[in-house]
């Protein structure tokens, strides 16, 4: 699996928790620790940037689900 597909999965996996728990961009960076532009988790959700582990940490509190949920992807076989 390439970076960018492993980047672009995580961040639909946010983008996905988001949605179902009924929340914007903007209401997830309210919620979260520290500061954090909106144009950052759009960049996240649609798998331009690699973000660090505390960054995923934060979005995972902010969307009240553990941090490994963003790495329950499907790993395709070579």
């Amino acid at each position: 699996m390439e970076k960018q597909e492993i980047l672009i999965s995580v961040g639909s996996k946010i983008k996905e928790i988001r949605q179902n728990k009924g929340l914007s961009q903007l209401d997830l960076v309210g919620k979260m620790d520290g500061n954090i532009d909106v144009t950052n988790i759009s960049r996240i959700e649609k798998g331009r940037t690699n973000p660090t582990v505390y960054t995923l940490f934060r979005i995972a509190l902010a969307l009240e689900v553990h941090p490994k949920e963003f790495l329950e992807i499907q790993i395709k076989e070579s």
